[in-house]
């Protein structure tokens, strides 16, 4: 069920095979991301959770041109499982440092008003940054 911080989600992810001259490759992508999860069979069910300490994250990829949403797989021998979506680059960006596999599709405009609200609800999480200690830094003569 959709609260303020909770949306759940369904992605149905397929193998796309591509021809590039001699080879043939295979990749996986996103085929379909339902908003109301019970609109259809095909997938795996998710939940795109909104956290307090995320949002300069959910600002950034708002202000981008093109929003995204990740969808976070773990890319075991034979099968495909997914772990998660987030709406975070941040969170995104870990996951691929972890050697998971993060598609993205665009964030659909439904899910960008949720988070809008989201945002207006809690405010903008803005970072300071701290002053330096006076001194610190390179060696002064």
């Amino acid at each position: 069920m959709k609260t303020e911080d909770n949306w759940p989600v369904r992605c149905h992810i397929i193998q796309h095979q591509t021809q590039n001259s001699k080879w043939q490759t295979s990749n996986w992508q996103v085929a379909e991301l339902f908003l109301d999860p019970s609109a259809s069979d095909l997938g795996v069910e998710s939940e795109i959770q909104l956290f307090k300490d995320e949002r300069t994250d959910y600002r950034f990829n708002l202000n981008s041109e093109n929003p995204k949403l990740f969808v976070v797989l773990e890319n075991d021998i034979e099968t495909l499982s997914l772990v998660g979506v987030s709406v975070s680059q941040s969170v995104a960006g870990s996951y691929l440092d972890g050697d998971y596999l993060v598609l993205s599709v665009d964030l659909p405009l439904a899910v960008q008003a949720w988070m809008e609200a989201y945002l207006a609800r809690h405010g903008e999480l803005i970072e300071h940054k701290r002053k330096k200690r006076k001194g610190a830094g390179r060696a002064s003569q």
